[in-house]
């Protein structure tokens, strides 16, 4: 199962998170907020993680 984290303001965003939590051994998911035919670059999307690296992911939250 994936967990929510958070949600961003367009793709360029989730995919510098998607970047640093994969530099870091955390697997990420980006999503896209709302209908898939009509996203865009600016389309906001959620960022998920694995439910067993909830808690890492957090950590290197707390640590930025």
């Amino acid at each position: 199962m994936w967990t929510e984290l958070f949600e961003v303001k367009n793709r360029y965003i989730a995919e510098l998170w998607k970047e640093l939590f994969n530099a870091e051994g955390v697997a990420t998911r980006v999503v896209v907020v709302g209908d898939l035919a009509e996203a865009g670059e600016m389309t906001p999307r959620k960022i998920y993680v694995p439910d067993s690296k909830t808690h890492v992911a957090n950590e290197i939250l707390r640590k930025i």
